[in-house]
């Protein structure tokens, strides 16, 4: 079984990955459903990592273990030990079932994962009365309105169940909101020179102004976006100009030369910090 696929109609991933576990392979388990891609890694029958999306480590293979339809691979070789996950192969897919449950019961509150929520009560009013286990109580400082769940599991090392029941706890109590400020955009090359420096870029004026409408971004000017594409990431000062197009983010050539992208490509952008 050096390699192995199918589709996840006929097997379902959890059996894949107790099929490697009990044969003790190494390698690199591809799986894709549509446009969505994910890779589980495996050494010596343990999962060590994982990475789909923009979700790594237990949360992006708590989210893989869900799939019900797509395509998978496994790719035997040597596999570099990240070492993201360390939990053992049954308990990995214990906890994971245990998260999809978490994820249905909560479903109906946060249906995205994409959202950014938002805790509008300073310490101690915020958690006042409210029974939080100590891995809640990691999670709470991250809701600032600028990071999305995605982004609250990856630097707190916390599962999906643990920073979902953190934010339903606050939900539940009426002391957090949780918004969706990001906007898919189309790249377009601003056009840099003399009386135009390219060490910004540039959005149309109503983007600010739907920004400036959600509470976390309504106390002062909105400088920095967060912009993200297939692969990568980056942080950059912003402009709001006025004629600029709705569905154009407009970046300099040299920017999109470091992010590695054309502009052919599009983006999801939203305010930071």
């Amino acid at each position: 079984m050096s390699n192995l696929r199918g589709f996840l109609e006929s097997i379902s991933i959890t059996d894949v990955v107790q099929l490697l576990h009990l044969n003790r392979k190494t390698g690199q388990l591809l799986l894709q459903n549509g446009r969505f891609k994910g890779v589980i890694y495996v050494s010596g029958g343990a999962v060590v990592h994982a990475e789909s999306g923009r979700a790594i480590g237990e949360s992006a293979a708590f989210e893989l273990l869900t799939w019900e339809r797509g395509e998978f691979e496994f790719q035997a070789g040597p596999v570099k030990p990240v070492g993201s996950i360390r939990r053992s192969v049954p308990d990995l897919l214990m906890e994971s079932a245990r998260t999809l449950d978490t994820r249905r019961r909560l479903g109906a509150y946060f249906p995205s994962l994409d959202a950014v929520p938002w805790t509008y009560l300073p310490e101690p009013a915020l958690t006042a009365g409210l029974k939080l286990s100590p891995e809640a109580r990691k999670a709470i400082p991250h809701f600032d309105g600028y990071q999305d769940f995605h982004q609250i599991m990856i630097s707190t090392q916390l599962n999906e169940t643990a920073v979902l029941e953190a934010a339903f706890a606050l939900l539940e109590a009426e002391r957090l909101q949780v918004f969706e400020p990001a906007v898919p955009l189309a790249l377009e090359t601003l056009k840099t020179g003399l009386f135009k420096k390219g060490d910004h870029v540039e959005l149309g004026v109503i983007h600010e102004s739907r920004w400036r409408g959600l509470q976390p971004y309504s106390h002062g000017f909105i400088t920095q976006v967060r912009i993200q594409w297939r692969g990568g990431v980056a942080h950059e000062a912003v402009r709001f100009v006025p004629g600029l197009a709705d569905g154009v983010l407009s970046a300099p050539e040299a920017f999109l030369q470091s992010w590695g992208i054309s502009s052919s490509e599009s983006v999801v952008v939203r305010p930071a910090p």
